[in-house]
């Protein structure tokens, strides 16, 4: 990235969002208790205890720029990791082959079984709306409302699952950089959007601090899946051999690529000054992480 990006320290940032979220998780988790305690035992065992909370991290950087409640921002958060990981419930169901385990843990159906897997992608799904509704996370109902629409157009056909679907539709023949570009922006990119919106949405910020805070989450977005390309490309997990902007620019045009993005991305944010020096830092971050 150029010189005139300005970079904060993220990791401690990055960790102390994991500790964070991880206690909004469990207070607003239900607890297990009852005949459906194994339910709530695999939808707490699928959104706690991840250490990079990066969409999280987004939500209440977003909201800091404006000096948002930090307890409204928690609860964004978690409807994100809650949309986030029932999707990962679902695609770490096997088919032809079990997957890598996430996180270095077994995948739901492994650690409880399929049936309880499904429950628990499908709860955590009606979750997030509910939390989000909630006039704890704003006293505007216009502001619930724009926030539950919104992620629900992050997370549904034109978003996360329709990309998921252009995906798993396009086989093993080469798609075009255009054809990627389009699946990135909805796969990958419309959550990542959402959460870099949704402090705006709960400041009611203005119109122009709004829209470049969506720039900046779009082109954060692409190179997020991009530089995921390169990591499973080289690494060669499954899928990540083909379908992917690694696997038809290679890696270092691919790197390239990137990081152009992330320079892009950071340069949304020239209106907000110091003030989101860790949003641009976390432009920086995603196209050197190893993982």
């Amino acid at each position: 990235m150029g010189a005139a990006v300005r970079l904060a320290p993220i990791e401690p940032a990055l960790a102390e969002t994991a500790t964070f979220l991880d206690a909004t998780l469990d207070a607003l988790l239900p607890h297990p208790a009852g005949p459906e305690s194994r339910l709530i035992e695999a939808m707490r065992y699928a959104t706690m205890g991840a250490t990079q909370r990066l969409r999280g991290f987004l939500v209440l950087q977003s909201g800091r720029l404006f000096g948002v409640d930090r307890r409204a921002l928690g609860r964004v958060a978690v409807a994100v990791e809650c949309l986030h990981a029932s999707s990962a419930i679902r695609d770490d169901l096997p088919a032809e082959a079990d997957p890598e385990p996430r996180q270095a843990k077994p995948a739901v159906h492994k650690a409880f079984d399929r049936r309880t897997a499904r429950l628990a992608s499908d709860t955590l799904l009606m979750l997030a709306p509910s939390l989000l509704a909630s006039p704890e996370t704003h006293g505007d109902p216009f502001v619930r409302c724009d926030l539950v629409a919104k992620l629900a157009s992050a997370g549904g056909y034109g978003g996360m699952t329709g990309g998921r679907m252009i995906e798993a539709s396009m086989g093993t023949q080469q798609p075009s950089f255009a054809e990627l570009t389009r699946m990135a922006r909805m796969k990958t990119a419309a959550l990542i959007t959402f959460c870099c919106e949704s402090g705006a949405i709960l400041a009611k910020a203005s119109s122009s601090a709004r829209q470049a805070l969506i720039a900046y989450g779009q082109e954060l977005g692409l190179a997020c899946e991009i530089s995921t390309d390169i990591s499973n490309f080289g690494n060669g997990v499954t899928g990540g051999m083909r379908n992917s902007v690694a696997s038809l620019l290679g890696c270092e045009r691919a790197l390239a690529q990137a990081e152009a993005l992330a320079a892009q991305a950071a340069s949304h944010l020239d209106l907000f000054d110091e003030k989101a020096d860790l949003l641009r830092a976390a432009a920086n971050f995603i196209t050197t992480r190893q993982a």
